[in-house]
């Protein structure tokens, strides 16, 4: 009985980080924060590599990454709707 209890111990565990990983996965801050990193990766290369004015021209691929990345849960919900379930 108590390696039963030690198990289902473990799987409410392990459902914990799941639900914690998935909450993150749509949150804000991540998205945020992937906005940010895009940004600023995007900028220092344009400034250093490049050698144009990063500040605006970082803009156009940021919110290309941002939209792309938005519109998969979309896809994705497609995908399993009418092509993973045959």
């Amino acid at each position: 009985m108590e390696e039963l209890e030690k198990r289902v111990e473990k799987l409410e565990q392990r459902n914990k980080r799941v639900e914690i990983d998935k909450k993150w996965e749509t949150s804000y801050t991540r998205r945020i924060l992937i906005i940010l990193f895009t940004y600023v990766t995007i900028s220092i290369y344009l400034q250093f590599i490049v050698g144009i004015n990063p500040w605006i021209n970082a803009i156009v691929p940021t919110v290309g990454f941002i939209l792309s990345t938005q519109t998969l849960p979309f896809f994705k919900r497609l995908w399993i709707k009418h092509i993973h379930r045959k």
